[in-house]
């Protein structure tokens, strides 16, 4: 029996949730990734097949991985309300809703996106 790993577990998910996503100019996906080491997300226009803005949370300044999450989700609010946008879909990416991803979730809801 073939064992699965972790990455393909992954993978498997986020294409269940690819499949019901879907990012428009008035509704952008908010895709996230999230690494041992920092998160990044975007802003993704799917008709267009554009990202709208980018933010990692390599750029932060904050002492704990989950409160540089939170700041870069504060960033990536306020440059999407800078363009006109406040609904969004999230795309968590294969990743469980806890933790950090849930974290920088509710922050950019915090800031003002509505999701």
């Amino acid at each position: 029996m073939k064992k699965i790993t972790k990455t393909q577990q992954r993978d498997r998910r986020h294409n269940r949730v690819r499949a019901r996503v879907v990012g428009t100019a008035a509704r952008p996906r908010l895709s996230i990734f999230r690494s041992n080491t920092r998160v990044v997300a975007q802003l993704i226009d799917d008709e267009k097949m554009v990202t709208i803005a980018a933010v990692s949370s390599d750029t932060e300044k904050a002492k704990t991985p989950r409160e540089r999450a939170e700041a870069a989700a504060v960033t990536l609010a306020k440059v999407a309300q800078a363009q006109g946008i406040k609904a969004i879909v999230f795309d968590r990416g294969g990743f469980q809703y806890l933790g950090t991803v849930k974290a920088f979730a509710d922050a950019a809801r915090g800031a003002g996106l509505e999701f």
